[in-house]
């Protein structure tokens, strides 16, 4: 398989979605604490950006057990992600990020498909993609917690991803993720990972994660792309 220094031919673009596509982490930070204390476990914002890209209730279990002493059954987990989701579609819905459209519209007329790789299992927030980005994807081309049995940081999500994309191999995708978790899971699925900064944690936790370039916004990546492109031979 080629290096990541000589891969060519790239042919898809694998996106998450909260912190990526959307300005969601701040409200969802707040959510989960605010479903978190009601259940007696501590969260903190942090906790919800270092987590972000996980399947929720594999969240929920982990904390539970750390902080209660509790396994819980995916059923009670699935309760308190439950909560979670209806304190946060009782905010404001989320803008998505300057540069979105334009970076998309960009791939598209590359001839690259285009896959949405969510940890997240809200079908509102699923039905919320085919609105805004129906002209680069459908619901074949969204990847979410009901698809895999391991969410990120494991690479499952992403090898879907690259499934959906139309059958890909590894060094044929780009993933654009945001968090920790979610860079180790492309990484992990030996993807060329691009980290797109847009919350409090420093660069370093893309770049340690294995992110091959850490940029602080998609407008940035948009604006850099050609370059990007032609220097990495896309």
């Amino acid at each position: 398989m080629p290096s990541h220094t000589q891969w060519a031919g790239f042919r898809c673009v694998l996106f998450d979605m909260d912190g990526v596509l959307y300005n969601s982490m701040p409200h969802h930070a707040i959510a989960w604490q605010q479903a978190m204390a009601e259940n007696g476990i501590h969260f903190t914002a942090e906790d919800a950006y270092a987590t972000e890209g996980m399947r929720g209730i594999d969240t929920i279990r982990i904390y539970a057990e750390r902080q209660l002493g509790k396994t819980l059954s995916e059923a009670q987990a699935q309760a308190i992600y439950d909560e979670k989701a209806r304190i946060f579609h009782q905010m404001p819905e989320a803008e998505i990020f300057d540069g979105v459209h334009d970076l998309m519209s960009k791939i598209k007329q590359a001839g690259m498909s285009i896959c949405v790789v969510t940890g997240s299992g809200q079908r509102p927030l699923i039905a919320r993609l085919l609105h805004d980005f129906g002209d680069f994807i459908d619901e074949h081309h969204i990847v979410s917690a009901y698809n895999v049995s391991r969410g990120k940081p494991a690479p499952d999500p992403y090898m879907k991803g690259l499934e959906f994309a139309g059958g890909m191999k590894p060094w044929e995708g780009i993933v654009v993720e945001n968090a920790p978790m979610g860079v180790r899971a492309g990484v992990a699925a030996n993807i060329f990972t691009i980290g797109v900064n847009s919350g409090p944690l420093p660069d370093k936790a893309l770049a340690d994660e294995g992110a091959n370039i850490v940029l602080p916004s998609i407008r940035e990546l948009c604006n850099q792309w050609d370059a990007l492109t032609a220097h990495h031979q896309l």
